[in-house]
């Protein structure tokens, strides 16, 4: 009789006790979870403040690899160069300890890209764009009617802010720009230079002075 009293309560703890550890571990991962989209909503919200409307981005359309984050990262290359990786679509900015700050970003169509070592002698919030000839003849249709150049604004294709490179003093008409098209970060389409969200290139511009380090692996 003592025995089967003795069962009957263990069979009543776990019972009562097992649904609140995993009632507890289910809350803690949700609270986790929920924290991160919290964090990435704030990091990609509209930004009212801007001489031009910056919206907020729809994260849906964005694989979460490349949302803006600090990772480790291994390289001889000093605190503050950035690095561009176009073959896993990702920028770095070195920091310090190992770190960087690492954005996902939209890269040039096959034999287009830009590869090497420049420096940033150009910044510019809400940039003129004008398309190179090369972009023009191989696409009349589409460019030509902006050989003249295109004032900053929404519509403009370098977004909030460009970082303009250098090489040997010589502009390599290579950029690294805003787009207000997030579903292309990750994916190799545009006219040769670097795109990145709005939200990330103005976060970026501010962080580098010009003179910075480039390198395209």
């Amino acid at each position: 009789m003592l025995a089967h009293l003795q069962k009957a309560a263990r069979t009543l703890f776990l019972a009562v006790t097992l649904p609140m550890t995993v009632a507890g571990c289910v809350t803690t991962d949700a609270a986790g979870l929920d924290q991160r989209q919290t964090a990435g909503t704030a990091r990609y919200a509209a930004i009212p403040s801007e001489k031009f409307r910056v919206d907020a981005i729809d994260l849906s359309v964005v694989d979460p690899r490349f949302l803006r984050q600090v990772v480790d990262y291994r390289t001889t290359e000093p605190p503050g160069t950035i690095v561009v990786d176009p073959h896993n679509r990702f920028l770095y900015l070195v920091e310090k300890g190992g770190k960087a700050i690492r954005y996902g970003v939209g890269v040039g169509r096959a034999g287009l890209e830009f590869t090497g070592t420049a420096n940033i002698q150009l910044k510019r919030e809400w940039p003129h764009w004008t398309p190179t000839e090369a972009m023009i003849a191989r696409e009349p249709k589409r460019y030509a009617r902006w050989a003249r150049g295109m004032d900053g604004g929404e519509s403009n294709p370098l977004g909030a802010r460009a970082l303009y490179l250098f090489r040997g003093g010589q502009d390599t008409r290579y950029r690294i720009h805003g787009t207000t098209e997030p579903e292309s970060i990750g994916k190799a389409v545009s006219s040769g230079c670097i795109r990145m969200m709005n939200q990330d290139v103005i976060d970026l511009y501010g962080r580098v002075p010009l003179h910075t380090k480039v390198v395209v692996l």
